[in-house]
């Protein structure tokens, strides 16, 4: 599973919006490596921010 996949993953399991700190805890992964990841799927738009500095994966 990819880092992506891991983070998507671990958002949908919370079932509410998570900042990149609270990701990186539950996923185990570095935080640089929850901000990179991050910064390309809010290009994309794989995830959306419902409330400021938290997120959640967009729906599709």
């Amino acid at each position: 599973m990819s880092d992506k996949e891991t983070i998507l993953a671990a958002m949908r399991n919370a079932g509410e919006p998570l900042n990149a700190g609270k990701v990186a805890e539950l996923t185990g992964l570095d935080r640089k490596v929850v901000d990179k990841e991050f910064a390309a799927m809010k290009k994309s738009g794989e995830i959306v921010s419902p409330v400021r500095c938290k997120w959640d994966p967009a729906v599709k």
